[in-house]
């Protein structure tokens, strides 16, 4: 586990693919647990150490995860997220190009429970919710394209499915359209960049996690440095 950030009220880690946020029937150790384990040894503490989840991030999705250290700061921050005040950036690499090269995306996601996967609609219907997000192109290989996402909203798979709806699945992401898979079990999405307003202190916060570690992530990081 990385720390990239931490204060007496937040901790920023970066998560790697194939770890989860929070327990589930896998019977996995959760990121947040692991959290928990390093505060209780770092600073000695007795008992249980609170850590809050403030946003999630898909299980084969790498990148950058907040979370709370204090009730405070976790009701603060779980509000902050809800109205749109932190400002969160994701890097996806696709095998097909959009059709423009930047663009929003405006959609209405159902989730289908029991296939875990969520379906987008051009418009609104019963129980679907309403999802935007950003994109733009803004690197390419010899096979594959590297876009920039901001989402304006946080849903189910928001961009695996978007991105999907418009003919441009992650690469790896074989529930959302991708050809194969990749070999580690990753999708090739990554949330690069966190920032916001901090829930205490009021200061800027700021903080990108670094790229996975293999050859194809590897090959778009002077882009991204650029970013």
């Amino acid at each position: 586990m990385q720390v990239l950030y931490e204060d007496n009220h937040i901790i920023i880690v970066s998560k790697q693919a194939g770890e989860i946020l929070q327990g589930d029937k896998t019977g996995d150790i959760p990121l947040s647990e692991m959290v928990a384990s390093y505060l209780k040894q770092k600073y000695s503490k007795p008992g249980n150490v609170f850590v809050g989840v403030t946003h999630r991030l898909d299980r084969p999705v790498s990148g950058v995860v907040v979370f709370a250290k204090t009730g405070k700061a976790l009701s603060r921050l779980n509000g902050m997220l809800r109205d749109g005040k932190v400002e969160r950036r994701y890097l996806a690499i696709v095998k097909e190009p959009p059709q423009q090269i930047e663009g929003k995306l405006i959609g209405w996601l159902i989730k289908n429970e029991k296939q875990n996967r969520s379906y987008s609609y051009d418009h609104e219907i019963p129980g679907s919710k309403r999802a935007v997000l950003r994109y733009r192109l803004v690197a390419d290989s010899d096979n594959y394209y590297l876009l920039e996402i901001e989402l304006e909203t946080g849903r189910h798979h928001q961009i695996r499915c978007q991105l999907s709806k418009i003919g441009s699945p992650i690469k790896g992401d074989l529930k959302y359209g991708a050809e194969r898979s990749n070999p580690d079990g990753s999708i090739s999405l990554h949330a690069y960049k966190v920032a916001f307003e901090h829930p205490v202190s009021h200061k800027i916060i700021s903080i990108k996690a670094p790229l996975p570690d293999d050859n194809l992530w590897r090959s778009f990081s002077q882009i991204v440095e650029s970013l």
